[in-house]
């Protein structure tokens, strides 16, 4: 590679340009107080586990693989259960839950709510399937679920969506809006 050579003029134009200079002594840097970055806060962990009431007091019956699911919060009107039966809430997220265990859809349910509710969604779409491969024909998932969704203090209705979403082996769920949204 060929040494270029440069005008007089462009050094005076450069040394124009660049200014004063000064040789650095150190070219280690010290970090005063109003340098220092600031520090993040550390995520919080969040239990989910926590937002599961205590176990339900009254008996909840087991539910068969073609049988519906229903459930109202005490205080709501009826209307409301007409409505998400209907579909005529807007879905804002789903998930979906069958082949799984029991122990990780219980997790990913959880996690699952937690997010929908800080994120403001209103009605989720969930699938559990119809425990078709269950032994004894006997729904595990469903009725898990079942129960998992009344302890939860976040639910305030759910029920078995139309054919077209899933019909007995899915549920639309109603939830509480996160004090953040609420004017």
């Amino acid at each position: 590679m060929a040494k270029k050579t440069i005008t007089p003029e462009d050094r005076n134009l450069f040394r124009l340009t660049i200014g004063k200079v000064r040789t650095v002594k150190s070219d280690k840097v010290s970090l005063t107080a109003a340098n220092k970055p600031k520090p993040y806060p550390k995520a919080q962990t969040v239990n989910v586990e926590e937002h599961l009431s205590a176990p339900i007091e009254f008996d909840v019956e087991k539910v068969g693989l073609e049988d519906s699911l229903s459930f109202m919060a005490p205080g709501l009107q009826h209307s409301v259960l007409k409505k998400l039966r209907k579909g005529q809430f807007g879905l804002d997220a789903q998930i979906d839950l069958h082949g799984l265990n029991s122990t990780d859809a219980k997790r990913q349910l959880l996690h699952f709510l937690h997010d929908c509710v800080e994120d403001g969604c209103r009605c989720i779409h969930i699938v559990h399937g119809k425990g078709y491969r269950s032994a004894d024909n006997h729904p595990v998932l469903k009725n898990h679920l079942n129960i998992w969704l009344r302890q939860h203090k976040d639910v305030q209705a759910f029920c078995s969506t139309p054919p077209k979403d899933g019909g007995t082996g899915a549920v639309f769920v109603l939830l509480q809006l996160s004090t953040k949204y609420v004017d």
